[in-house]
């Protein structure tokens, strides 16, 4: 069985990257009970369900990295950037929650391109994206999610 459901109507497809299967892991009992109820993932991951969780996480997201950024927030590459925060306030180059990018300084077109697939995921698999991602690993050459983002483009080598 698949990790990832088939896409909706009018999204694209997720890449053969995104079905590779999911690496041990502090989370992989919840994946793996999700993958053995196909109605549960259907339940859990349908837009009903998960849009409110992106929706939740992004305007979290957006509140602190106004404030701890000083409010310099813009929208570029197909995310709302939070820049300047200071370095303990997101994980290495910058961290994606929900549609916000939050970063000190790192915004570069190609990071951008990354941190927008990220947003793709969080839309479809709304406050999941947590576990899932987890799930996937900390060792970013193994975790489908930052594959499927593009490793290049993130600055992982």
């Amino acid at each position: 069985m698949s990790p990832v459901p088939p896409a909706r109507p009018g999204s694209a497809a997720p890449s053969t990257a995104a079905l590779s299967p999911v690496p041990r892991g502090r989370f992989a009992r919840v994946v793996d009970e999700a993958r053995r109820r196909p109605l549960l993932r259907r339940v859990a991951l349908h837009p009903a369900v998960c849009r409110p969780g992106y929706w939740t996480a992004s305007g979290l997201a957006l509140a602190w990295g106004s404030v701890l950024g000083g409010f310099h927030v813009r929208r570029r590459g197909g995310v709302v950037v939070c820049a300047g925060l200071p370095r303990w306030a997101f994980g290495r180059g910058g961290t994606t929650i929900g549609a916000v990018y939050l970063t000190h300084d790192n915004t570069g077109r190609a990071v951008l391109e990354h941190e927008a697939v990220h947003r793709a995921q969080w839309r479809h698999y709304g406050l999941a994206f947590i576990p899932l991602y987890l799930a996937a690993g900390r060792d970013a050459r193994r975790n489908r999610f930052e594959i499927e983002a593009g490793l290049e483009r993130g600055g992982y080598r």
